[in-house]
């Protein structure tokens, strides 16, 4: 979406991760001033190095890395500084990785988030735009989930994002620092991480089938989620840190397309689209494996409110994201 905004500059925490790459390209593109913060412990250079190159033009001359961990608020600080809007995605994501790990998964979910928080009151940040989690719904078993409406949470990654969304509430209305949460939805798209235990489901399953390996899939294969192509949820993040619409802030937004797609669905249409360039693909069959402990069953979006308030539309299908997934991997990018 291009940006209404005159110029402004710009932090986005894990900018060298995946959908935070995706924002600093885009933001770069629209001529913007833009800083990133990120350790690099989960986040990867080329990825900044890929966005940098994508945006074209002056961009590397509008762009600031800093190398830093927001568990330091010290580093938290000196990112915030002169700064308009804050797109924070720095997290340590992955339900299973949480459950291994709850103590990591707290002092960088929650100990960095109040970190953030804090850095950007203290800076008179215009906006703080947050990503949470479509695993905040829980146990709820309604369909399609409604921001109004949560479960018990099942995982510590859940609980974290969880506390960071009452945190915000409470920074706006206890210091003015205007906050929206974007609840994603199963994101996907380039620069999407394929390796590793706790590797999404897309950019692993595409990984093993170019490869020529059997994917596994948790479960009967019937469980179902709303997959997000990452344009949208770009287009997210930048509507949310720029509407004016009255009584936008202090807000939690699904961030999805509205559909729901099982893993079995899923399979098929990753397996097409790849069998279309390696027609030995075709033959390759999925193996099967119990359901992950701390994962919810089925996951679909109601985007209304964010249609409404934010003005988001998403552009991509899930089929249509794959389409220009699959296209990346092609191309060797």
């Amino acid at each position: 979406m291009p940006l209404t905004s005159s110029k402004a500059k710009w932090l986005v925490t894990g900018g060298a991760g995946f959908i935070g790459s995706h924002l600093v390209e885009t933001l770069l593109r629209e001529g913007q001033q833009v800083t990133a913060l990120d350790s690099l412990v989960t986040g990867y250079q080329k990825n900044l190095d890929d966005a940098v190159k994508r945006a074209g033009g002056d961009a590397s001359s509008r762009f600031t890395f800093i190398k830093g961990d927001i568990t330091s608020l010290e580093t938290c600080q000196a990112a915030c500084a002169g700064v308009d809007y804050v797109l924070h995605q720095a997290a340590l994501g992955s339900v299973p990785r949480s459950i291994a790990l709850p103590l990591d998964s707290h002092r960088a979910n929650v100990d960095g988030f109040v970190n953030m928080l804090i850095a950007a009151r203290d800076a008179k940040v215009k906006r703080f735009v947050f990503a949470s989690s479509s695993s905040v719904y829980g146990d709820d078993p309604t369909l399609p989930k409604v921001e109004s409406r949560t479960g018990r949470v099942l995982s510590p990654y859940a609980a974290t994002k969880h506390i960071n969304e009452v945190y915000a509430s409470v920074f706006e209305r206890t210091y003015g620092l205007q906050t929206i949460g974007l609840r994603y939805f199963n994101v996907f798209g380039p620069r999407q991480d394929p390796n590793g235990a706790y590797a999404a489901v897309i950019p692993r399953w595409m990984a093993a089938l170019l490869a020529g390996q059997p994917c596994l899939i948790n479960g009967d294969g019937s469980t179902s989620r709303d997959f997000c192509f990452v344009a949208n949820a770009v287009q997210a993040n930048l509507r949310a840190a720029l509407t004016q619409v009255p009584g936008a802030t202090d807000q939690l937004y699904n961030v999805a397309v509205g559909g729901k797609t099982s893993l079995l669905e899923l399979y098929e249409l990753i397996r097409a689209r790849l069998s279309q360039q390696r027609p030995a693909i075709a033959k390759l069959e999925p193996t099967f494996q119990p359901f992950r402990p701390g994962d919810i069953k089925d996951s679909q979006a109601d985007i209304t409110k964010a249609q409404e308030k934010l003005g988001y539309a998403p552009t991509h299908t899930v089929a249509q994201g794959l389409h220009e997934l699959v296209a990346y991997v092609a191309g060797g990018s």
